[in-house]
């Protein structure tokens, strides 16, 4: 299976940068995973910059995903059953779209197969996206039926 995540923002501080080194490490038995960062603008900006990776990127079996404090919260099980429902079904490309400080425009949620929200707390965009790599890891252990913290 084949990840991106698009992202608004570059990781800033080296233990953020470190800590995703480590889950990209980590999931290479796993996945190919890719990460594209976009400079932060303004929201409208940034949703151009968004949909014209989409555009490159995104073939018609591929499904998208917002990370949106409205969206839905799950379980780390619940994660793992969507993304093997999503190979299981033949759909071998899953995007995951972090928005910058403001969120993601409605023109990008309205393009996403599900809106997934990491918790009801709110955290930047980079602490999400650390968050959002360590429940990948999780989400293909729980699939592999491998052992990892609960």
């Amino acid at each position: 299976m084949k990840i991106d995540i698009i992202c608004i923002g570059k990781l800033k501080e080296d233990y953020l940068r470190a800590a995703e080194a480590e889950y990209t490490k980590r999931l290479t038995p796993y996945i190919r995973l890719g990460v594209r960062e976009l400079t932060e603008s303004t929201i409208e900006k940034e949703a151009v910059g968004i949909c014209k990776i989409l555009e490159n990127s995104a073939g018609p079996q591929s499904r998208k995903i917002a990370l949106d404090i409205k969206g839905k919260v799950i379980s780390s099980k619940g994660f793992a059953g969507i993304l093997n429902n999503f190979a299981i079904d033949g759909n071998p490309h899953v995007i995951f779209i972090i928005g910058g400080p403001n969120g993601l425009c409605d023109d990008i949620l309205r393009k996403c197969h599900i809106r997934l929200s990491l918790s009801a707390m709110t955290f930047t965009h980079q602490i999400a996206r650390i968050l959002l790599l360590e429940q990948i890891y999780r989400a293909y252990r729980i699939i592999n039926n491998e052992p990892y913290h609960k």
